[in-house]
């Protein structure tokens, strides 16, 4: 799955252009990598997302296309949040 869609759709973050934005900035890392808003996420992978000063530090846990808001925060693991 493209890191924009995975990101919207685990609701780390709500819009899927906002992601597109964030990973254009140059502010999404996957296993310590700059993404680019095609960039393909699998389970285990490790994501970073700096939002201003913030760290969030994800591991990817299960990729699904659609899922309920409850059930999000199931798709991931947060390692580390500054």
């Amino acid at each position: 799955m493209r890191i924009d869609k995975y990101l919207k759709v685990s609701r780390l973050i709500k819009r899927r252009t906002v992601a597109n934005e964030a990973c254009d900035g140059g502010r999404v890392t996957i296993n310590g990598k700059v993404a680019k808003p095609g960039s393909e996420v699998k389970a285990g992978d490790i994501l970073e997302l700096r939002f201003g000063e913030r760290l969030l530090k994800v591991r990817v846990e299960d990729i699904k296309e659609h899922v309920m808001k409850n059930d999000a925060a199931l798709m991931y693991t947060v390692l580390e949040n500054n």
